[in-house]
């Protein structure tokens, strides 16, 4: 069988390859050219590749990869994208792998294009004659700003498997729950006039003080209904994170816009708090005469929850003597669930080191992951359990 390309040259390589998503049209790349990287190392090694073009024109891409033959089957899956960086910050290159003191330095070395490099690497030390049940490697777009790769799985049904490993980090202890995120505009319109007589006007800006007072009155409700001891802030938190309005003291505040930040806990719905959003606002600023708009900054990530009793979970919680945990932040393992898929997430990076400037991977992880994915790989793939569970 084939082998793979050095595991610390792949790494380079998907390192020194950009692929910065974000929100903003300034900074947003493709992530193609990672993508293109990655489906020729696999086809080269047997893979069978699928490259799934996000949306209509888009210069974004998805790879599915399977190796072995059947149903059911392990994922292993990571996001190709970055967050963008600060010039200037970074002691090192943050487009090339710079080996430093037991670090691994780089854009994408913790979050999270180290992982498909080490899967490769772990899937190399098998024939896909041994499998049983196949080996997936799913790489996304977008994961760190519109979740659209994600989504595009769900939307086509694909991958379909028994078990997903997300190899965002974790510092190698196993996670099935994290809380989701909903980020919302909030605005009112009123009418401008001058400020020596109200009456010239209606203050949008006095309007979102009734609805500053709603939100804080709906926070309590959801914080004394909802509680998750299993986190370390066991309560969904809604944040007020930006507000504007007006333009001048002399003038009366025509319009007023908040940004709320919303973290739900398993078990309660994007759509449905959306909707208790809508309707609370609109009673708290009845009688007004102001005009309401409420809209989605970005379409929300559910909140993710994998039993507990499922066969990922304990395996993952016996190869590493972690118990599965609860996290604050986002990934795409909701999406797996959605489809049938029982996701934990699981990677050799820390949270901690995510996002910032020379962004790094203790090099003393390369080995105990390289080990964790061969026994998950040995344990689904070659010696899949008879009927999942």
């Amino acid at each position: 069988m084939q082998k793979p390309p050095p595991l610390l040259e792949m790494i380079d390589a998907l390192i020194s390859t950009p692929s910065v998503s974000s929100v903003s049209p300034d900074f947003d790349q493709s992530n193609r050219a990672v993508i293109d990287l990655l489906a020729g190392w696999l086809s080269a090694l047997g893979w069978r590749v699928e490259i799934m073009p996000i949306g209509d024109g888009s210069d974004k891409a998805n790879l599915v990869a399977t190796l072995g033959n059947g149903p059911g089957g392990l994922v292993l899956a990571g996001h190709t994208d970055t967050v963008p960086y600060d010039p200037g910050r970074w002691q090192h290159d943050p487009f090339k792998l710079t080996r430093q003191g037991g670090r691994l330095y780089g854009l994408g070395t913790c979050d999270m294009k180290t992982f498909l490099a080490l899967a490769i690497e772990a899937a190399s030390s098998f024939s896909p004659a041994r499998f049983k049940e196949p080996l997936i490697l799913v790489a996304t777009a977008d994961e760190e700003s519109s979740m659209a790769g994600a989504q595009t799985l769900v939307s086509v049904g694909r991958p379909q498997a028994r078990y997903a490993v997300i190899g965002e980090p974790t510092g190698l202890r196993p996670v099935r729950l994290h809380k989701g995120v909903m980020m919302e505009s909030i605005h009112l319109r009123g009418r401008s006039g001058h400020s020596s007589d109200p009456a010239l006007g209606n203050s949008a800006l006095e309007g979102m003080r009734l609805v500053l007072d709603e939100l804080v009155r709906w926070r309590a409700e959801l914080q004394a209904q909802h509680v998750n001891p299993l986190f370390h802030v066991p309560v969904p938190t809604l944040n007020l994170g930006h507000i504007h309005g007006g333009d001048n003291p002399n003038r009366i505040c025509a319009d007023c816009e908040l940004h709320i930040d919303l973290r739900p806990l398993p078990g309660m719905d994007l759509g449905e708090l959306r909707h208790i959003l809508q309707r609370r606002i609109e009673q708290a600023i009845k009688g007004t005469g102001l005009q309401l708009t409420c809209r989605p900054l970005f379409e929300g990530t559910p909140a993710m929850e994998t039993r507990a009793t499922s066969d990922i979970v304990r395996a993952t919680e016996s190869l590493t003597g972690y118990s599965a945990m609860a996290v604050a932040f986002g990934t795409e393992g909701p999406y797996f669930n959605q489809m049938g898929i029982d996701t934990v997430v699981l990677g050799p990076g820390d949270i901690e080191q995510a996002h910032q400037p020379d962004e790094y991977l203790e090099e003393a992880r390369i080995g105990p992951t390289l080990d964790l994915l061969r026994k998950l790989i040995d344990r689904f793939c070659v010696q899949p359990p008879s009927n999942g569970d």
